[in-house]
């Protein structure tokens, strides 16, 4: 029994973790929302896990890989990819909302206005330039501040390789960091399967069965475009790319499975990183994409930007015409860069959205009544188009995968 037991893969582990804190929510609510401490157990070790791993992969992959003239040019070829495919994302979009029309009949109560006040107006481009340079490492490891930690490791790896012999033990070092955090990131997803079990029944337990069929039209509509943008786009680049899919697959399921059942980028990165290098991405290649892609390609989120948007006009019953809906593609497309390390960045680059047009804000509290459902699906989507993307970067560079 026990050897049987042990031969079950994890993902089918997750899978029976996700069903067991679906059932727990829906037969005993009271129980399932004091699950909660345990999925924020599960998510701190794995916020963990991520500054160390990603500075030390970094470091050692661009020491290693060429120093920065290599880094810039594949730089480059991450950001032109990261612009063309959330660009599809964006008007898949806005095609699903303009043909399903989910907002129509979907009633906007004033009374909600407060629910949607603590968004925020985003900040201005300068600010974000500012705030991808850290003031401190320490400071920013300690955020878990992505981008900041990779603009630092990016220059530390990048004077590691200038200096040759002098910096061999710093790079060893920083090797054998990585492969105990590889091996740490191992441990602590044995855990997975109690952490994504629980971080479900507190949501189905807090927020009720209604939470999935309340706003269907809406949960159902986006949930269809990620599907047609996975199959179409993400399909589409998997093949001109020559990436082996059941290999590619296999690698993606675990990371894509912990960020739809916690709805966290966060959770997934780790396991993400340490797939996609097992997969045959190198090292300084996945440590820059992945962390990269967290901020510029956010595919699930901007697709569903696109949708909300156009959804809060429906439902108040404002007609957008084409080159309203055009500029507001383009106003999305602007403002949902490099915003990761913002919380709930999605409803702050929305909320800025609706008032630049003048649609209510108060159809943000409409959408906050799905926001869990849909936030699982743009997540997964998110690690997804980011781990393909690793892959795409490392066969532009001639590198093999899979």
């Amino acid at each position: 029994m026990g050897g049987a037991l042990k031969r079950v893969p994890l993902t089918a582990w997750i899978f029976i973790g996700m069903a067991a804190g679906v059932a727990l929510g829906i037969a005993a609510p009271g129980a399932a929302r004091q699950m909660g401490p345990v999925a924020n157990v599960f998510l701190r070790l794995i916020r963990s896990i991520i500054a160390p791993l990603l500075f030390s992969t970094l470091v050692c992959g661009i020491a290693g890989g060429g120093g920065i003239r290599q880094m810039g040019r594949i730089g480059g070829k991450t950001i032109l990819y990261f612009e063309i495919v959330t660009t599809m994302a964006l008007f898949l979009g806005l095609a699903a909302v303009n043909l399903a029309r989910p907002g129509q009949g979907v009633a906007i109560q004033r009374s909600a206005a407060e629910t949607a006040a603590e968004a925020a107006v985003p900040p201005s481009f300068g600010s974000v330039l500012e705030h991808i340079f850290p003031t401190s490492i320490v400071d920013a490891m300690a955020r878990n501040d992505a981008l900041q930690i990779v603009v630092f490791a990016f220059l530390f790896g990048a004077a590691c390789s200038a200096i040759g012999a002098k910096a061999e033990p710093v790079v060893r070092f920083c090797a054998s960091l990585a492969e105990v955090m590889f091996r740490y990131t191992g441990y602590v997803m044995y855990l997975a399967p109690i952490g994504v079990g629980a971080a479900l029944a507190a949501t189905v337990g807090a927020r009720g069965v209604a939470v999935l069929f309340g706003l269907g039209k809406l949960v159902a509509t986006l949930y269809g475009a990620l599907v047609v943008f996975v199959v179409v786009v993400l399909g589409g680049v998997i093949v001109a790319a020559r990436i082996p899919l059941g290999r590619f697959f296999r690698a993606v399921r675990q990371p894509f499975l912990i960020a739809f059942s916690t709805a966290s980028s966060e959770a997934a990165l780790p396991l993400a990183l340490e797939n996609m290098e097992r997969f045959g991405v190198p090292k300084h290649i996945v440590g820059f994409v992945i962390p990269l892609g967290y901020s510029f390609n956010l595919d699930g989120s901007t697709l569903y930007l696109s949708i909300a948007s156009v959804f809060v006009a429906q439902a108040a019953g404002v007609h957008l015409s084409l080159g309203q809906q055009l500029v507001m593609m383009l106003t999305l497309m602007l403002t949902s860069k490099g915003l990761a390390g913002v919380p709930r960045a999605a409803l702050v680059i929305l909320a800025a959205t609706l008032t630049t047009f003048h649609l209510p804000l108060e159809g943000m509290a409409v959408l906050l009544g799905v926001d869990a459902i849909l936030d699982m699906a743009r997540t997964s989507i998110n690690v997804l188009g980011n781990c393909l993307a690793s892959a795409v970067v490392a066969r532009w560079e001639g590198y093999r995968v899979g």
